[in-house]
């Protein structure tokens, strides 16, 4: 594989660098590149301003309304974006579920929903994982009984990532008992705007209110908002994954929050010294900079067995296990690299301004928190232990 981009993708990733850089808010950039807290109007400002230039769909195919960039296209612009400190476009909308409609879906279905998801006016969620049924979804029991041209859905979906935001929300919900366990499972979507349907919060151990619990009690779904064949659910399901996985990754903002760790180590302490002067610390430093550079190489080799048609869920399993675990660890670093100036925070006093008097605090502020946050990364999305079985069943048969 030659590694290096050739003059005309240098081109275009100069072309998406100005544009960010004119078009990216710049109090939204100081939230990303400080790790402060971003709310749903920052998230969904920078979705509709991608979604005026077609972009929010920015790995979509013409026909949909996409640029129909190609897979080292599509990298460059997710790097560029990450590098200039653009929060992280939230999938569950333009990653997720849109290619599962496209692919899938009906002709109306496209009409319907694909706009809104272009132009970053519709927030999408995710109803997946269950009390009983998180890496393990084919236990899924989140009921849809079909009654003439509607659907009747009871049951709780949990974990549901910025729910309280949610417009719509794409449901695995179990259709039939008979059979293995993953025939019976559909794939629908819900208005959460619904009668009967209650979201409830989880606050996190950083504090965050970021995920929720989602219940539905007798919910009136119409049967137009299943995709696909019913009971077929499960092959959708594994198609989306795989996007998912390729997301989880983020290697783009791996990039950019190793910059932000060295920015820390060099940070002076006592004595005029900084931890870069640690040959210990420099070794960890070095060591998780080329496995970043060994993540990036894996997401090209994704990005191109989709652009190929083909869906290389053995990869995709390895790149969400690579790349969780690569979070995890730049989050110890940084940990590790701001000492005291690392603990828990108040969310008040930082969105007030305050950094503190030690010269590295403004680039320490919230490590804490951030670290917190990341434990998740190597369960959600499946579970780090299960695509490690996924990867061996793949590779051995």
């Amino acid at each position: 594989m030659d590694l290096n981009f050739t003059p005309e993708e240098q081109a275009f990733r100069e072309e998406i660098r100005a544009w960010v850089r004119a078009n990216l808010p710049q109090d939204i950039s100081h939230k990303v590149h400080n790790a402060l807290r971003l709310h749903k109007d920052d998230f969904q400002r920078w979705a509709k301003i991608l979604g005026k230039k077609g972009w929010h769909g920015w790995a979509w195919p013409k026909q949909f309304g996409g640029p129909g960039w190609n897979a080292i296209q599509r990298h460059l612009f997710e790097e560029e974006c990450a590098l200039a400190g653009a929060p992280r476009v939230v999938p569950f909308g333009p990653v997720m579920v849109a290619p599962v409609i496209m692919a899938f879906g009906t002709p109306e279905q496209h009409k319907r929903f694909l706009p809104g998801i272009m132009s970053g006016d519709v927030w999408w969620s995710q109803g997946y994982s269950e009390p009983g049924a998180g890496s393990d979804l084919a236990s899924v029991k989140t009921r849809a009984e079909r009654r003439g041209d509607k659907y009747i859905v009871n049951g709780q979906k949990t974990w549901t990532t910025l729910g309280q935001y949610g417009d719509w929300i794409f449901c695995l919900v179990r259709t039939s008992t008979e059979g293995k366990p993953q025939t019976g499972i559909s794939f629908l979507l819900i208005d959460m705007k619904s009668p009967g349907i209650t979201v409830r919060p989880i606050i996190t151990l950083d504090g965050e209110h970021e995920v929720n619990e989602v219940f539905f009690d007798n919910v009136e779904v119409p049967a137009e908002n299943l995709v696909g064949e019913e009971n077929k659910g499960w092959t959708y399901a594994k198609y989306l994954l795989a996007h998912e996985r390729t997301n989880i990754a983020d290697v783009n903002r791996a990039k950019r929050e190793l910059e932000r760790l060295k920015r820390i180590a060099k940070a002076e302490k006592s004595g005029g010294r900084s931890l870069m002067d640690d040959v210990r610390f420099r070794d960890q430093l070095a060591q998780i900079e080329v496995d970043i550079v060994s993540l990036e190489m894996m997401v090209l080799r994704v990005l191109s067995a989709e652009q190929g048609g083909k869906q290389a869920l053995d990869v995709a399993a390895l790149l969400k296990i690579r790349g969780s675990e690569i979070q995890q660890r730049y989050t110890e670093l940084m940990m590790l690299a701001a000492g005291p100036y690392s603990l828990p925070f108040i969310h008040e006093a930082m969105e007030a301004g305050w950094q503190g008097d030690y010269v590295g605090a403004a680039h320490c502020a919230p490590l804490a928190s951030t670290y917190f946050n990341v434990r998740k990364t190597t369960i959600y999305g499946g579970s780090n232990e299960v695509q490690r079985n996924i990867v061996a069943q793949t590779v051995m048969g």
